[in-house]
């Protein structure tokens, strides 16, 4: 991806001949063609780390506690990993095409400023689950810690600001290896990545395989009330629709990590192990769990980590732990730092490159004390979930411009500049037709999602924003100037 740039004030606003200084820096820039390190080992771990992360394996296992039978959650993982790999892979070719991070890809279609819009409600998106995330992996941690050391434990009755002072420990301790592996940038999160990714598979591998010796290689297929009928055809629908709102945030700015891909066929094959084949995978080591688990005792699990307090062996207990929160930093770095960070580079190119962007986005995570916002059930369904439901319509205008009016034709070097005459300036840098299909689907999608009289089909609100949003578009486009197709090597850096 790309390497952090040591920037100055004075590079940032020297630039290629024909940028603006309030638009490019190294960290915004394209990247060459030539030395992209991207393979589809490397998509692939990204899938690998962050499918298997325990907020999804909570999710997947409360279908199992909701009542859906075995065979009902595998035929909703197969259509939400088929509907995922189409989105992202149209996703990443944007993103190998122009090797520009999501920020400057909205460009496009919202014009050079009005582009802060999407990237600033995906940045606070992943803020504040940055924040959360690091939270659930220090309860984790803090487990850990009073198993080897019962002599903590005393440490863990107290609260500041909401948060005991183990609690503190644990999560600055994470916080702060997390700040690190940013600092080095994106060749180190690849790392990262390529070593997390096989250590949860085998954890989960080894998991379930412990599950299945308990139950003499036999499961419960249900809780004993899975929907029939009409009814369970919706829950099916319906459990693949939130599966794929889950990944709502990474089909947006998937191109943040394919603007490095070899390849498009690194984006496909990588997609296609990690998307169908690895989320069934992950959906068969769910039924494992949740079905072992009820055959041996009738109880429902929640989470793997469930499952993980009760293994006997202290030593085992500790690295399948361990294990866990590994992959919840992988995921974390994927799906919520990176995001926050080109979002704020974007907003301030001259005062930020890739590291100190890292260190301010980590900086509110923390401030914003997020084990406040995960224990407040308003908060998180509807700030969060507001926020959320406007991805969609973001999503849903981008590809539309993208791919329907402008046919994947795009002038690179044109998204750097604020002259009035720039194929992307449009009215003062906001492009008011984008805006305008955006902000009746945005306020739908937002209705759907939150109003209780719309329960029924709220988890369909992802799909109907992003849906409206670019019908919308299509309807209100300009197509009286031909787009024009102009490649970014010119005003390119090297790739990490």
């Amino acid at each position: 991806m790309v390497a952090v740039h040591e920037q100055t004030s004075t590079t940032a606003a020297a630039g290629p001949a024909g940028t603006s200084p309030g638009l490019y820096s190294p960290d915004l820039a394209p990247t060459r063609k030539e030395g992209r390190r991207w393979g589809a080992y490397n998509v692939f771990t990204l899938w690998g780390n962050d499918v298997h992360s325990l907020g999804n394996y909570a999710f997947a296992m409360g279908l199992f506690a909701l009542g859906m039978s075995v065979w009902q959650i595998l035929i909703a993982f197969a259509i939400a990993s088929a509907l995922l790999f189409g989105l992202l892979t149209l996703s990443g070719y944007m993103g190998h095409k122009t090797g520009v991070p999501f920020p400057v890809m909205s460009r496009i279609s919202f014009g050079t400023r009005g582009a802060q819009l999407p990237a600033a409600v995906r940045g606070a998106v992943a803020i504040a689950w940055f924040g959360i995330q690091t939270y659930l992996a220090a309860s984790v941690l803090r487990a850990v810690v009073k198993k080897l050391a019962p002599g903590a434990a005393s440490l863990d009755h107290n609260s500041i600001l909401g948060l005991s002072t183990l609690g503190w420990i644990t999560f600055l301790a994470l916080w702060a290896i997390q700040v690190v592996i940013v600092s080095y940038g994106m060749e180190l999160i690849r790392k990262y990545m390529a070593f997390a990714a096989p250590a949860i598979l085998i954890t989960m591998c080894g998991l379930a395989a412990w599950i299945l010796t308990k139950t003499d290689l036999s499961i419960a297929v249900s809780t004993g009330n899975a929907p029939t009928g009409l009814d369970a055809w919706r829950q099916v629908f319906e459990s693949a629709a939130l599966w794929v709102v889950i990944y709502g945030t990474f089909v947006l700015n998937f191109c943040d990590f394919t603007r490095s891909a070899k390849s498009r066929r690194a984006i496909v094959v990588g997609n296609l192990v990690g998307i169908p084949l690895n989320m069934l995978f992950f959906a068969g080591i769910v039924v494992v769990l949740s079905g072992g688990q009820f055959k041996l005792d009738g109880h429902v699990v929640t989470g793997p980590e469930d499952i993980v307090a009760t293994i006997p062996s202290t030593p085992l207990m500790v690295l399948a732990s361990l294990a866990f929160i590994t992959l919840t930093i992988a995921v974390n770095l994927l799906a919520n730092f990176v995001a926050p960070i080109y979002a704020l580079v974007n907003l301030f190119p001259r005062k930020l490159d890739f590291r100190r962007a890292g260190l301010v986005s980590a900086v509110i995570g923390l401030v914003i004390l997020p084990w406040n916002l995960y224990n407040s059930p308003t908060v998180v369904n509807y700030f969060l979930g507001g926020l959320g439901a406007l991805l969609g319509p973001a999503f849903g205008v981008v590809m539309a411009d993208y791919w329907l009016v402008r046919k994947a034709r795009v002038n690179v070097p044109a998204l750097y500049t604020d002259a009035a005459d720039g194929d992307y300036h449009y009215r003062s840098g906001f492009h008011l037709r984008a805006i305008g299909a955006f902000g009746p689907a945005a306020g739908v999608a937002v209705v759907v999602a939150l109003v209780p009289v719309f329960k029924s089909v709220s988890g369909f609100s992802w799909f109907i924003g992003a849906g409206l949003a670019a019908l919308l578009y299509v309807v209100l486009a300009d197509r009286s100037r031909a787009a024009r197709d102009v490649d970014g090597e010119a005003i390119a850096v090297d790739a990490a």
